[in-house]
């Protein structure tokens, strides 16, 4: 087995690669001057059971474009079997027809990564569980409830605790954490007049008195959380955190936090987080590195990936 990051999370590749006692391979990831990427791998990889670890998080193209690269280096370095390890799967987002003449982006996604040779590919917390199938190739999603169950039963009374999901789409997720904890779950109802803004309606279930905990699986503007924290104030919840896999975190989205009725916000560390934004007192981050190694040395072993959330 052979570990290969890209550049997009060079400190979770890092922490994968110390969790599993393997060392990166070496590689080159340079730009030309007008901006097309080169990659080479400096190491034989023939015959060899690879893993290529990148997240296609902003810049979504250069780092979509980085993964592909290296998958086309490898296919033709003669590698056994190619998995590509894809914490965060950009373009998720666009998994259906919105409107008249639009495209199904995570769908073009997938074929390309596809077609530029992993034989498997590894995430977590798609946005849309049917992306799962839009994949030609075997595809495991994790999910990253163990590792928010475990932060939350650390820093929480929990028969105080009330799971909130901050839309319905989003209740499959924050029902799985709720009973994992044994808490009960209240539902923000919200409408979207426009891509990137959002607005409350009304607020499914009593939480007054209760410490709620928004779970989402992205945070990019920060503006559907901030609205959801200040409802459930307005509705007598004493305090208000949220738990995302995916920080995004776009457009001074920490500084909304920090002006909004959000206590905290908690990301896992699948997207490379700002400087400026880990210093802020508002914002945690938890690492899926155990996680996600662990699910490469199963697959690596040929043993159940599933039963890691049994």
């Amino acid at each position: 087995m052979k570990l290969i990051s890209c550049t997009a999370n060079l400190p979770l590749a890092e922490a994968i690669a110390d969790y599993l006692d393997a060392p990166l391979t070496e590689r080159r990831i340079d730009r030309f001057s007008d901006n097309e990427i080169f990659v080479r791998v400096n190491e034989n990889v023939r015959g060899e059971d690879i893993y290529v670890i990148q997240s296609t998080s902003y810049p979504a193209n250069d780092t979509l474009m980085e993964l592909l690269i290296c998958l086309d280096a490898l296919t033709r370095a003669s590698a056994q079997r190619i998995t590509a390890v894809i914490p965060y799967f950009g373009y998720a987002r666009q998994d259906r027809k919105t409107d008249g003449r639009t495209p199904i982006s995570s769908k073009l996604v997938a074929n390309l990564i596809a077609s530029a040779g992993a034989d498997r590919v590894l995430t977590m917390d798609l946005h849309a569980g049917q992306i799962q199938g839009f994949f030609d190739v075997p595809t495991d999603n994790l999910i990253s409830a163990p590792v928010m169950e475990e932060d939350i039963r650390k820093r929480f009374e929990v028969k105080d605790l009330m799971i909130v999901s901050p839309d319905v789409g989003g209740v499959v997720r924050a029902r799985a954490l709720a009973n994992r904890l044994g808490v009960d779950l209240a539902i923000v109802d919200k409408r979207r007049p426009r891509a990137g803004e959002s607005e409350v309606m009304n607020i499914i279930g009593d939480v007054a008195g209760r410490h709620c905990i928004l779970v989402d699986d992205i945070c990019d503007s920060g503006g559907t959380l901030c609205n959801a924290a200040a409802a459930l104030k307005a509705k007598g919840a004493t305090r208000v955190a949220a738990y995302v896999t995916h920080g995004v975190f776009s457009n001074g989205a920490i500084k909304r936090i920090e002006a909004s009725e959000l206590d905290e916000v908690v990301a896992c560390d699948t997207i490379r987080q700002r400087d400026d934004d880990l210093k802020s007192e508002s914002h945690r981050v938890l690492t899926v590195a155990p996680l996600l190694g662990e699910a490469i040395r199963r697959i690596a072993n040929k043993e159940s990936v599933s039963k890691l959330f049994d």
